[in-house]
């Protein structure tokens, strides 16, 4: 079932298919939801320390079986979607999305259209009844043609019965913003306004690249990844509005030449260095909007950097798909993958410059970041493991915890 929406919200989806239709359509801004505010809910705990490895060197067929095979070791998602909304948050960091080095936009650094489309399929077949893509993206078109810029097969996932899309960039088909409390007070945000699709759910998702994060995270995984919720009509480089269109630099602050006080941020963190505001904001971010599955497609990817932005990066294959019901576990483990210690000092690799965000999460009650503690079912990661870049430390992941997962080839 979808909600009842207005004429604005019924032009803009037809117009989606084709990008030149769509370029045009809700480039003012107008509200148009028929349906009431929602109410945003206490965020639930963690979820449990166990992650799926699983090989995939393609995508197409052989990714969809990868990401089948890591969610059935992780004991399946029917009971966690059936009869939900489940709202799947994705990556289209920049604009325009183009690709890098003869490869395609989604095999370097945004979220492939295959990923997405075994993702609704098996959700769609486990009951889910309205599964939501979205992402803050900085441009003036509805979602539907952003995805359509990336690649994606626009039709086959809106065969799926229950997919829609949302641009989240600002109040969207939504009537007014969500506030989302972040409930330990937070460390740079006590709470968050965001657009209605991320308190109109039941279940949240965040589906990824692996990839590092050289502007100011050191890594983008699963946690990274809720970092673009904030919408850019309000937390963005051109100012409040419902027509801005600039990414999140007054997140990162000082640094980046903005210093104004944002939505929920609390006074006295202006002049913080973006390594310090970047990490805890994602942890706050984390709190306000907890990750009950999180999916890192290592499958094709870079290293380097986050985007054909950065200087020097280069294609990586790790060949892998990493899921897991607690997003720090399941970022622990993709760091691992990628060579790193996830539980690493700050201001040491990946963190060379900003502090560690798995371990602001760990403190702040997300979860752990341990290799030693998370079950990891199915490939090891020392089997799996493909270093981004030289590691001077020698560091290598401790020997697994020992569970119910079957090691698979």
């Amino acid at each position: 079932m979808r909600q009842p929406c207005s004429r604005r919200r019924f032009l803009c989806l037809a117009a989606a298919a084709p990008l030149a239709a769509a370029a045009g359509c809700g480039s003012d801004g107008a509200t148009t939801c028929c349906v009431p505010p929602p109410t945003p809910t206490p965020a639930p705990a963690a979820g449990p320390a166990v992650v799926a490895i699983t090989r995939a060197r393609s995508y197409g067929e052989e990714a969809a079986a990868a990401m089948r095979q890591a969610l059935d070791l992780l004991g399946g998602v029917g009971s966690l979607v059936r009869g939900k909304t489940v709202t799947v948050k994705v990556n289209f960091t920049g604009w325009p999305i183009e690709g890098l080095g003869g490869r395609t936009a989604g095999e370097t650094y945004v979220t492939h259209g295959d990923t997405a489309l075994a993702l609704a399929q098996i959700l769609a077949e486990n009951g889910a009844r309205r599964i939501r893509f979205v992402e803050s993206e900085g441009v003036a078109l509805p979602l539907e043609a952003v995805v359509v810029a990336a690649g994606w097969d626009l039709g086959a996932l809106q065969a799926i019965a229950g997919v829609e899309f949302e641009n989240t960039r600002n109040l969207g088909f939504g009537s007014t913003y969500a506030r989302l409390a972040v409930p330990d007070g937070g460390r740079i945000f006590s709470y968050l306004d965001v657009n209605h699709s991320y308190a109109d759910t039941d279940v949240f998702v965040s589906l990824c690249k692996m990839k590092e994060h050289r502007t100011a995270a050191g890594l983008t995984l699963s946690m990274k990844n809720v970092f673009g919720m904030t919408p850019n009509s309000l937390y963005g480089s051109e100012g409040a509005g419902e027509d801005k269109l600039g990414y999140r630099g007054p997140i990162h602050g000082k640094a980046e030449g903005w210093v104004r006080l944002l939505p929920g941020e609390k006074p006295g963190f202006q002049d913080q260095v973006v390594g310090v505001r970047v990490p805890r904001t994602i942890v706050d971010e984390n709190l306000a909007r907890p990750v009950h599955l999180a999916l890192v497609d290592g499958i094709r990817t870079i290293r380097g950097g986050e985007g054909w932005w950065n200087p020097d990066v280069a294609p990586i294959d790790p060949g892998v798909v990493v899921a897991g019901l607690n997003a720090l576990s399941t970022d622990a483990v993709a760091a691992a993958v990628m060579g790193f210690d996830p539980r690493a000092p700050h201001y040491t690799a990946p963190f060379e410059t900003r502090e560690n965000h798995l371990l602001i999460a760990e403190q702040a009650g997300l979860g752990t970041a341990d290799l030693g503690r998370i079950d990891v079912r199915g490939l090891r990661i020392e089997d799996v493991r493909t270093p981004f870049r030289p590691s001077p430390s020698g560091w290598s992941p401790p020997a697994p915890l020992a569970g119910p997962g079957v090691p698979i080839g």
